[in-house]
């Protein structure tokens, strides 16, 4: 008969060869959209602005943002205001989009410091508010729905400095896709600015993505639950996390290929 221990690591091993799996298919579609690469200027830019108005909805709706995909899109491209709704979705949609643009700059630097990710926060909440755009909160803040603590204002100065050096250490023992996932994770259960931390969070972890040559991931808002609820078990256990991810950027991938595809 199986003990309970004996049982948890044949899970925890079943566990290990399907996210391997996972990984290798990953990887076999990044192959196969490099074929298609180096594009055109023109493709370029016009893959691009489908990401920007794709990955600007889908982040902003996960965090309650109001705008529709296609009113994201007259906002960012027609400079127009939807009426009926707030001024700050209007402002979020602006700003998520400038911070786009920054992360798009910053592909080849190959690294994430504390200057970027000020940067993208001041980026995507100065409309909202220019106090405190940038900065790291003063004050303390709960997450709903959540059983853990975040830190202290006081903590998030030597947390953030702790965060980027063991990402630089560990980013090469890990899938990309993996250390995307851990970047998001260890970044927003930090939980360093007043707002927006969800929003920077996925810039983030796309920034990592993009870095190590894979492509722009987004997560839908019909995945809002799951997602939340694998964030937050990720505390102690962020495995169903990190296949959530993946499997994320799995579906972009896919999407990304049907763009050139016929099929």
């Amino acid at each position: 008969m199986l003990t309970q221990r004996r049982m948890l690591k044949l899970l925890s091993n079943k566990k290990g060869v399907f996210m391997k799996n996972l990984f290798d298919q990953i990887d076999a579609l990044k192959i196969k959209i490099n074929e298609f690469r180096p594009f055109d200027n023109f493709t370029l830019q016009q893959i691009r602005e489908y990401y920007r108005i794709g990955l600007t909805y889908t982040s902003n709706a996960l965090e309650g943002n109001s705008l529709t995909e296609t009113e994201t899109k007259v906002v960012l491209e027609e400079g127009i205001t939807i009426g009926g709704k707030r001024l700050q979705d209007h402002f979020e949609a602006i700003g998520h989009s400038d911070a786009y643009d920054f992360l798009l700059k910053n592909i080849q630097t190959k690294e994430i410091t504390e200057e970027i990710i000020k940067k993208l926060h001041h980026l995507f909440y100065f409309r909202i508010d220019e106090q405190n755009a940038g900065m790291y909160r003063n004050i303390k803040v709960f997450l709903t729905g959540s059983k853990f603590t975040l830190p202290s204002p006081a903590e998030i100065p030597n947390l953030m400095h702790e965060l980027l050096n063991d990402l630089a250490s560990v980013k090469n023992n890990l899938h990309s896709v993996e250390f995307a996932a851990l970047v998001h994770k260890k970044f927003v259960f930090i939980h360093p600015f007043i707002d927006g931390n969800g929003r920077v969070a996925r810039l983030l972890m796309n920034l990592a993505l993009l870095q190590a040559g894979y492509t722009i991931t987004i997560i839908p808002p019909i995945l809002r639950s799951e997602y939340l609820k694998t964030l937050e078990k990720a505390h102690t256990n962020d495995k169903d996390f990190i296949e959530l991810i993946a499997k994320m950027v799995k579906e972009t991938q896919q999407d990304y290929l049907r763009l050139f595809c016929d099929k």
